[in-house]
């Protein structure tokens, strides 16, 4: 019985629409949350202002570090990527919800950044230990 309800889990959660889905319901729902106190519809802006943001770094981290990891050289390879990704990210974020008018920036991006720089440093190290 478990053998016929994996398969169809595992393509489930193999599947590109379902990551980004998940990025834009959990990081706009964090937004909305840390934005609470706010007079409404704010809250909601910020959620689908970080929502899609989340999306698009979603899209676009992987393939910046497998670009910058080809050409850097090793050891810098290892740190440079990752920390490249963030600060792009970091800037993105806190110029995109400047510009939307979120309340609490920091608290918007802190989680997203830790997240995808998090990531990015973990795809990075698995990429170049090979």
């Amino acid at each position: 019985m478990v053998a016929v309800t994996a398969a169809p889990l595992r393509r489930f959660v193999r599947n590109g629409w379902v990551h980004l889905l998940f990025a834009f319901i959990a990081m706009g729902g964090w937004a909305v949350f840390v934005n609470r106190g706010h007079d409404m519809p704010r809250p909601v802006y910020a959620g689908l202002v970080q929502g899609t943001m989340s999306v698009g770094l979603t899209l676009f981290l992987k393939s910046v570090v497998e670009g910058l990891s080809r050409r850097i050289a090793y050891p810098m390879r290892l740190w440079v990527p990752p920390v490249i990704a963030c600060l792009g990210s970091a800037s993105l974020l806190v110029a995109i919800h400047v510009a939307s008018g979120t309340p609490e920036i920091w608290k918007t991006i802190a989680v997203p950044l830790l997240v995808s720089t998090s990531y990015a440093a973990l795809y990075n190290y698995s990429i170049s230990a090979r």
